[in-house]
């Protein structure tokens, strides 16, 4: 693959039977969550950091299911 972000779709589906975490999230380095917040609007808030390795390792693992069978961006096909 050349260089850049490998973007994958995952139609909501094919997701009914994933645990996933309520609100966009980074992990950085299997240690820190990024955890983004938004309004009522979906306007951005204040986002939250943790060190919390439970709640770390819960949305990483939500994330690595996810990738699992996401279809890759240059193989997906709208329904």
């Amino acid at each position: 693959m050349a260089a850049g972000e490998d973007v994958r779709w995952l139609p909501r589906r094919c997701a009914t039977d994933l645990v996933l975490p309520g609100n966009d999230f980074w992990v950085f380095d299997d240690r820190l969550l990024l955890v983004n917040h938004f309004d009522g609007d979906g306007e951005p808030t204040e986002p939250e950091l943790t060190e919390d390795q439970n709640t770390v390792k819960f949305c990483a693992a939500a994330f690595e299911a996810v990738w699992d069978r996401a279809v890759p961006h240059s193989e997906y096909q709208p329904a």
